[in-house]
């Protein structure tokens, strides 16, 4: 009895600093909101257009217990898959939000013919960490995108353009839970877009 006694007062002692604390706390510690306007990002688009860039890192956001990294992607046309252009990132899950343009993108987690990415390709260092390109996806499931489409793409998924009509761009949207890539800040962001890539 007194040992259920003593149970009780320290499980109620518990719960008593739990309350006293107010619940969980956020994973993030008073951190700031960030704001990326329309005009930002369409200066990362004319800037790909211009300079014939295709992948460029608009943000990159410390949110507690992950980095969200925020690109823009424009890809001209495409009437066939390039060599070994199957692409796949080991730790950073993809969520793409199709702005503009038409395209087929496959994807599947059993790529074929898959080799590690160099570690010096800046794609590697700045947003999306250690993958692999490979040939095809065995079983893949192909989309036909258009302009207000969502694609997921969980870390491991193998990713591949397989046409584009034309052109398309899109919003990415990273998700880094290993916070593997740097941190980029509005400051970073307009000093990026002040000159050529070429210079960064």
């Amino acid at each position: 009895m007194q040992k259920s006694l003593v149970a009780l007062v320290a499980l109620a002692c518990a719960v008593a600093a739990v309350a006293a604390q107010g619940g969980p706390k956020p994973t993030c510690n008073m951190c700031p909101g960030s704001y990326i306007p329309k005009s930002e990002i369409q200066a990362y688009i004319d800037k790909a257009i211009a300079e014939k860039l295709t992948d460029q890192q608009v943000r990159d956001v410390d949110i507690g217990k992950a980095h969200i990294g925020i690109g823009a992607v424009y890809r001209g046309k495409l009437t066939a898959p390039a060599p070994e252009s199957v692409a796949e990132h080991h730790q950073v899950s993809e969520v793409y939000h199709i702005i503009d343009g038409t395209a087929t993108l496959m994807l599947g987690p059993d790529i074929v013919g898959a080799k590690e990415r160099p570690a010096t390709l800046e794609t590697v260092r700045l947003f999306n960490g250690p993958g692999s390109n490979g040939t095809s996806i065995r079983n893949g499931v192909s989309y036909d995108l258009k302009p207000g489409d969502v694609i997921v793409i969980p870390a491991g998924t193998g990713h591949w353009f397989t046409k584009i009509d034309d052109h398309i761009y899109y919003l990415m949207v990273r998700i880094d839970p290993d916070k593997l890539t740097p941190l980029k800040d509005e400051a970073a962001s307009k000093a990026y877009l002040a000159k050529p890539h070429a210079q960064q």
